[in-house]
């Protein structure tokens, strides 16, 4: 598959990563860290713009998923994609402030902050910032109108066994909604993370030991 010519803009980003925007056509970008709506309750410290970086590969690969969906009025809105190491040690340190815990209740009511780390859901390094790592979900997509949201039973990052993608805790439309998703990610190489439904990286990934820390630009 080719990839777009780099644009000005697309010139700044570190060799061997791309906009995925512009490599995926019709993609939505919901980007959580660069915003207060996530479970810090503020920006998240390395994006500096509502973009998603992705190595090469793992773009050009959900370009595919992109297209598989599209026949079903479907497609893909990301979340998260690089993610900094500098915004894995912001998490970290509002990890370890227990005085801090202004959204619990929309994020992880059911978990007592102190067992973030022993859980899974924080870690002192991330997949995300190798770049081959996205955090997405489906949208319903019609022309001339807005992507929406599909049901997939949980919010991103709620912190929760409801958030396992075989959990049965959610209505079985979301049920359906996330073997959908997983379905789609694993025919164009990408593998999920069974404690969230929305978390894939791509096989074969180009930097499988690089963290990098590049802000988001």
């Amino acid at each position: 598959m080719l990839l777009p010519l780099a644009s000005p803009a697309q010139a700044q980003i570190p060799a061997g990563f791309v906009d995925a925007a512009i490599v995926v056509e019709g993609l939505a970008v919901d980007m959580r860290y660069f915003g207060d709506e996530n479970f810090l309750g503020a920006r998240v410290n390395g994006y500096e713009a509502a973009r998603c970086l992705l190595t090469r590969p793992a773009a050009a690969a959900l370009a595919r998923v992109q297209q598989d969906l599209a026949p079903q009025g479907l497609g893909l809105k990301v979340y998260d994609c690089y993610r900094p190491a500098r915004a894995v040690a912001h998490f970290v340190r509002w990890a370890r402030d227990l005085k801090d815990q202004a959204r619990k209740a929309d994020f992880y009511p059911d978990v007592d902050k102190r067992e973030l780390f022993r859980l899974g859901y924080i870690a002192a390094r991330s997949g995300h910032s190798r770049g081959s790592t996205v955090d997405l979900t489906l949208v319903r997509r019609g022309e001339g109108q807005a992507p929406v949201d599909v049901d997939m039973g949980t919010r991103f990052d709620f912190f929760g066994v409801q958030s396992w993608a075989s959990s049965r805790k959610v209505g079985a439309e979301a049920q359906a909604n996330r073997r959908l998703l997983a379905a789609a990610m694993s025919k164009r190489g990408f593998a999920p993370y069974f404690k969230e439904w929305w978390h894939f990286t791509l096989r074969g990934e180009p930097y499988p030991h690089s963290y990098f820390d590049f802000p988001v630009r």
